[in-house]
């Protein structure tokens, strides 16, 4: 993906300065799945352009387990857009590679920061899943912007394909570059359905420091908010509060009652809490975390003096690098550590590691398998493995008719294999816990609703009672 910014401002080569970039360097920022490099095809006093290439590795993508496009698509992990289109990706990059004139500083040259300067901005290529030409005027035009776009057909060779949902955007304007840099911020993502990192609290301050002084008065902020925040309801009800009333990114700790608190905590909040809760009242003290991820649940673990020996498996070792910069692994004291301990492995191969446990956590991620390999998972956890608790999450299939951006018969993820009902769930629990001598007690996990149910599920199984 590529994105340039041209300016014949005299002279155009004030650019360099503004973004703390030398054109005479190519330079090159790390990213989490690759690199974004940054360099000059053009520079002089008369017309100067900068290139911000993005190089992303789609073998590392998959390995991430990150969310990829192709929902209802088994293939669609591996066979997507996501390393070659303008995306979430292409904001991250920005903020890295010009994060000194994103926050308005420019040491060598301060006088530059406010002055307005003609910009060409080439954005290929913009994919604009719905809405399309219209969604892309829509954002970017009441900001100032003379908006060019090439429709790009599906195949060359079928034109009678008709168009396909990406574009080549040009926008034009005679703006501040730190103002420039803040709208592409956030208007590329807000045209990402699948961002490629967590939503979560933080990013409604992110969204709220890029857009001040412009967001509040745009025609569209309700859609941009909602669209950058993919359409999270809670998150884009408080984003959009804050917006029209103004308020400060930090409230006071008189403001944010025990009460408020609680019920700000998210749903995997909830989950790992009662993960945690039912970990404690079985009495264990040694945990085995299997699809442990970025290690929050591990990060819980540690704080409570019951649990001796804690470890986490996950089949992704990216997963595993950034649970250790979680932990602050470098920094644990020599006792923490002695207490814990990651590897990285399969849920559905016999491994001699999992062995000896008392209780194993397995948190949302037998969603993640195929349904044939099920059996292989059960035989290597319930039958080898053998823990005396098992504490499984699940996400409760019915309870996705309550999210509104969900479309019907769509998954929560793109990797997700199945999501259950809670009837399937009980009786591949109960099924499971027969054959293997265990117990199975279950409890919802979140709000319930009536006829669906909570948002995800949770079965404790027991061994030998």
């Amino acid at each position: 993906m590529l994105l340039t910014i041209t300016t014949t401002h005299k002279p155009a080569t004030d650019l360099g300065f503004l973004l703390h970039k030398h054109p005479d360097k190519f330079q090159s920022v790390d990213l989490s799945v690759g690199k974004a490099h940054i360099f000059y095809p053009e520079n002089s006093k008369d017309k100067t352009t900068v290139a911000l290439l993005l190089d992303i590795d789609p073998i590392d993508l998959v390995r991430g387990a990150r969310n990829m496009a192709g929902k209802g698509f088994s293939l669609g992990q591996y066979v997507n857009d996501r390393p070659y289109v303008a995306s979430s990706f292409m904001s991250v990059a920005l903020s890295k590679a010009f994060s000194t004139a994103m926050n308005g500083k420019c040491t060598a040259r301060p006088e530059l920061l406010d002055v307005k300067m003609p910009f060409e901005v080439k954005i290929t290529v913009l994919p604009a899943p719905r809405g399309g030409e219209k969604l892309i005027r829509n954002l970017f035009e009441p900001l100032g912007y003379q908006v060019k776009l090439q429709r790009h057909i599906l195949d060359n060779k079928f034109k009678d394909w008709g168009d396909s949902r990406y574009f080549t955007l040009e926008v034009s304007q005679t703006i501040k570059v730190r103002e420039l840099l803040s709208h592409l911020y956030v208007l590329i993502p807000a045209l990402d359905n699948e961002k490629h990192y967590f939503v979560s609290q933080n990013e409604i301050d992110k969204l709220l420091e890029k857009g001040k002084g412009w967001l509040s008065s745009h025609p569209e902020k309700e859609q941009i908010t909602r669209r950058y925040l993919i359409n999270l309801r809670s998150l884009s009800r408080q984003a959009l509060e804050r917006l029209s009333e103004g308020e400060a990114i930090e409230n006071s700790e008189e403001e944010v009652t025990l009460e408020a608190k609680k019920q700000k905590r998210t749903l995997h909040q909830k989950r790992l809490a009662l993960v945690l809760e039912q970990l404690k009242k079985a009495g264990a003290e040694s945990v085995l975390d299997l699809g442990c991820g970025e290690g929050k649940l591990l990060r819980m673990l540690l704080k409570e003096k019951q649990f001796s020996e804690i470890s986490g498996m996950d089949v992704s070792y990216t997963a595993l690098s950034k649970a250790k910069d979680r932990l602050h692994w470098e920094e644990m004291a020599p006792k923490q550590k002695e207490r814990i301990k990651l590897f990285q492995g399969s849920l559905t191969y016999k491994d001699k590691r999992l062995e000896g446990y008392d209780a194993a956590a397995i948190v949302e991620a037998i969603e993640h398998l195929d349904e044939s390999r099920l059996q292989s998972f059960e035989r290597v956890v319930f039958e080898f493995a053998r823990p005396k608790t098992i504490v499984l999450t699940t996400p409760n299939g019915e309870y996705n008719v309550m999210f509104e951006s969900m479309e019907a018969g769509s998954m929560r993820h793109g990797d997700h294999r199945f999501e259950w009902t809670r009837k399937e769930f009980e009786t591949w629990a109960i099924g499971v816990a027969e054959r293997n001598s265990y117990k199975v007690d279950f409890l919802p996990v979140g709000e319930e609703k009536e006829k669906v149910g909570a948002p995800s599920q949770m079965g404790i199984f027991t061994y030998g009672t």
